[in-house]
């Protein structure tokens, strides 16, 4: 397994260098996993792409680096204390750091020979295809697909240049990659919205969500797709809302500080009892907060927003595969309990890429019960939208397809939704809408657990964590521990039965989470009088990495892996 880091600044074209070469890297036979760094400006600062790959399956990413590419010497100073000693440096003669590793070569002067200042990157690529023993058939393939016509000519000459510069320093195992795809989270997220026939979507841009907006409006035409982009969230929640009541499955996308202007709307949704899916793809806050970083601290808000109460479900989603079929999922549940469904993801998983076997839509949830009601309407023909049933589940018609008059209201309102006062109706009703979730319960989905099954320390983590988690556990147990983990996908209601299992066995529960307050640690607390005997906490707005897990969990056990 290889790691390499691409640095420079904003407007330096790391971006576009890092998803040329991650697409050759896969095409020609390696699985990999990349993960990007950005700062919240247009031009300057410090960016960087990190690709980990190699013939093995890989979801998180790691410190040690076996090459960097530096635009600058910003790259070195920050990220040289990663570079293992056989590792390499390439970057521009014109760089005056001093290194034993560095690998100097004319970039700049290449690419001005060839007259367009930019094709350094593409040169850069050259080499280090060569370094890593690639083919430089398969780039050149990945290039014409990808560049426009009237810059491919010059930058597949800087590609052939920077090939030609070195010779082959790693080897590499190349394996079939032909039933894999590689794409970022948020694009996983889009694709199991797709399959899940969802026709309208809106969303306000707001990082790092907005790449979920681009996905749908790019694709909108081809996939009969509404999409708007509201003018702010407010408008976003309640258009998604009323397509909803009109027959379209819903979808909105957010980071916390756009899902806090839309818990009024998210209230209207669970005493309306109208599906909407809401992904929170999480952000630091609060307020602004970090705009282009990551963080895991909406658990508890998205599980408590808006006043009063009403059944929702959150998922936190794990990795890419996680993202595809779980957003699939949530838009079946939303439509089968008539709730509000909302995804839990964020920056580090929504924008990284990773290679994953293409996703077989036989294993997307599937509903083989029918829980309508076996009376829609009473004696005179009238629609009771929300009929009093032993599930809670009512019966839904869509306006214009029945000849039916479908009423909503936010008020309170009895079985026709008409508005009421009645104290005992109230009753009824709040009965009627939280009795969905003794149903919901029973078809949730345990944690994945991962490890030694005779465990005396238990990790406990949810969402992006996963990856780096599990090979954590699995370096651990290597070396003669014995942990094992529990990774929490659906996550409200909370499932509690492998908890307990593994919870009554083991010495210590360790919570690993990327917020200051350990949130999951204090909703395990609350659902099950378990207690989190230790925390490991990220809270900087950078992701844990494999070798941060390792390192905390063997500082929390004095040096010892047991």
């Amino acid at each position: 397994m290889y790691n390499i880091l691409l640095g420079g600044a904003a407007g330096d074209g790391i971006e576009t260098m890092s998803a040329l070469l991650e697409k050759t890297i896969k095409k020609s036979g390696s699985q990999l996993f990349t993960f990007r760094d950005f700062m919240s400006r247009v031009r300057g600062g410090h960016n960087f792409s990190q690709i980990r790959f190699g013939s093995e399956p890989v979801n998180a990413h790691r410190d040690n680096l076996n090459g960097i590419f530096a635009i600058d010497e910003e790259t070195y100073a920050q990220h040289n204390h990663q570079l293992q000693d056989d590792g390499f440096i390439l970057c521009d003669l014109s760089l005056t750091i001093k290194d034993d590793r560095c690998l100097k070569l004319p970039l700049r002067d290449i690419a001005k020979k060839l007259g367009n200042p930019k094709v350094l990157t593409s040169v850069a690529i050259g080499a280090l295809l060569k370094l890593f023993s690639f083919p430089q058939e398969i780039a050149v393939e990945v290039f014409t697909a990808n560049l426009r016509p009237d810059l491919l000519e010059i930058n597949l000459l800087a590609l052939k240049e920077g090939f030609e510069f070195v010779k082959p320093r790693f080897p590499n195992t190349k394996v079939t990659m032909s039933e894999h795809i590689l794409l970022t989270g948020n694009t996983a997220i889009g694709l199991g919205a797709l399959a899940a026939d969802m026709k309208f979507y809106s969303a306000y841009p707001m990082s790092p969500s907005t790449t979920l907006l681009d996905f749908f409006s790019a694709n909108s035409e081809k996939m009969n797709l509404a999409v708007e982009q509201a003018e702010d969230e407010i408008a976003a929640i309640n258009m998604a809302l009323g397509a909803s009541y009109a027959g379209a499955p819903a979808m909105v996308g957010t980071s916390g500080g756009g899902f806090s202007l839309m818990v009024e709307a998210l209230g209207f949704a669970g005493i309306a009892e109208i599906p909407v899916v809401m992904a929170d793809i999480q952000r630091p806050g609060p307020a602004t907060g970090f705009p282009t970083r990551t963080e895991q601290s909406d658990l508890k808000f998205v599980i408590s927003a808006a006043q009063g109460e009403f059944p929702r479900m959150v998922i936190a989603l794990r990795n890419h595969a996680d993202c595809f079929f779980q957003t699939a999922r949530a838009f079946a549940l939303a439509k089968k309990y008539q709730i509000p469904v909302i995804l839990l993801s964020d920056q580090y998983l929504a924008d990284s890429a990773t290679t994953v076997p293409i996703f077989d839509t036989k294993q997307l949830y599937h509903d083989p019960s029918d829980h309508k009601s076996l009376s829609e309407t009473d004696e005179s023909g009238l629609y009771r939208r929300y009929e009093l049933t032993e599930s809670g589940i009512s019966p839904l018609k869509i306006p214009g397809k029945t000849k039916s008059f479908v009423r909503i209201d936010s008020d309170e309102h009895d079985e026709f939704g008409q508005i009421t006062e009645s104290a005992e109706v109230r009753i009824q009703m709040v009965n009627k809408r939280m009795a969905k979730l003794a149903l919901l319960e029973s078809e949730l989905i345990e944690p994945d657990f991962w490890g030694d099954e005779q465990c005396r320390t238990l990790l406990v983590g949810f969402g992006s964590t996963d990856g780096a988690i599990k090979e954590a556990v699995s370096i651990l147990n290597a070396n003669g521990g014995h942990f094992g983990a529990l990774l929490f996908g659906d996550i409200y209601p909370l499932p509690i039965q492998r908890l307990k299992h593994y919870g009554c066995q083991v010495t210590e529960i360790i919570n690993i989470e990327q917020n200051a307050t350990g949130q999951l640690a204090a909703l395990i607390r609350e659902k099950t009088l378990l207690s989190c005997h230790r925390s490991i906490l990220k809270y900087d707005g950078r992701q844990l990495s494999v070798d941060t897990v390792l390192e905390e969990i063997q500082n929390l056990k004095g040096g010892r892996a047991q």
